[in-house]
């Protein structure tokens, strides 16, 4: 796999969905705007109502107009993955509907969350939306925030499907990732989830990364990925740990409340987070403005 980009480039943002200051009311203009300049700053692919979208604190309805808005903002020039997934297949298969008739390139689906379905359960669900949809399918494996691991056999399962095309590996688990990419099927792409595990991932062959600081350093990450794809693996762990202090930066407190500052910070438009987020701390504030001029970005 190492050499060429995945099917949705190897540079994909997890957008934040701005919020207006008051009432907390999604930005819609803010988030055309936001997402116009990520593809212009090194995004492949943007993902719309993912975690760092806060997606567990939109309505349905948001949900539907930001695939809209989004869709409208990159069309022709990027591709749209739509984060359709919820702990209700039900729910799920209504949002990929929004996303079908928004004119998404993908979707991106977490397992389940909280209700902690056994593996079975897991297959059931993803096959019931591949079953809905003609569209390509990202499922999101990231257990530190569902309490649920899509297992190792679970995943060759799923990526036996025609349109279950890749995985967003949150894991951070290398042995586990090598093996995936040595046993799935030609075509199956693995996705870091994880801006700190890219340049690694991509070393084992995984083809991109769905990223929190491609909002800050698109291009760098772009630039890193290309480089290992390349073989210049010397000169793409120089850029990984150039933009480790960022990376780590991004991640002191819960996603996406450091982005969200550090957006701020640079005048895109990002806003505060919804409860039960809460906006970044003084000292928090200050380590991400740190981590920026560290970077050269302030």
């Amino acid at each position: 796999m190492t050499g060429h980009a995945g099917r949705f480039g190897s540079v994909v943002t997890a957008m934040v969905t701005p919020f207006r200051d008051g009432d907390h009311a999604v930005d819609y203009d803010g988030a055309q705007e936001l997402a116009s300049w990520l593809v212009d700053n090194g995004s492949d692919a943007i993902v719309v109502t993912g975690s760092t979208g806060e997606s567990p604190t939109l309505s349905s309805g948001e949900k539907a107009q930001l695939f809209r808005v989004v869709g409208d903002a990159i069309r022709g020039r990027a591709q749209l993955v739509c984060g359709t997934g919820t702990y209700s297949t039900a729910e799920t298969l209504e949002l990929t509907e929004g996303a079908e008739e928004a004119g998404a390139d993908g979707l991106l689906v977490v397992t389940p969350y909280y209700n902690k379905p056994p593996q079975r359960g897991l297959i059931a669900h993803f096959e019931r939306v591949a079953d809905a949809t003609d569209l390509p399918i990202i499922a999101y494996n990231i257990p530190g925030r569902t309490a649920i691991r899509i297992e190792h056999d679970t995943l060759l399962t799923l990526a036996a499907r025609p349109n279950i095309v890749a995985v967003k590996d949150s894991t951070g688990d290398f042995q586990a990732v090598s093996r995936l990419i040595a046993e799935a099927p030609a075509g199956f792409e693995v996705y870091s989830g994880d801006d700190w595990a890219a340049f690694g991932y991509a070393c084992l062959g995984a083809v991109g990364v769905v990223s929190v600081a491609s909002h800050l350093v698109g291009p760098q990450i772009h630039q890193m990925l290309e480089l290992v794809g390349t073989g210049d693996v010397p000169a793409a762990r120089k850029i990984h740990e150039q933009l480790s202090p960022l990376f780590n930066a991004l991640f002191i407190t819960s996603n996406p409340i450091p982005v969200k500052a550090a957006l701020n910070m640079l005048g895109r438009p990002a806003g505060v987070p919804r409860l039960p987020l809460v906006p970044a701390t003084a000292e928090e504030r200050a380590r991400v403005r740190a981590a920026l001029e560290d970077a050269g970005l302030l």
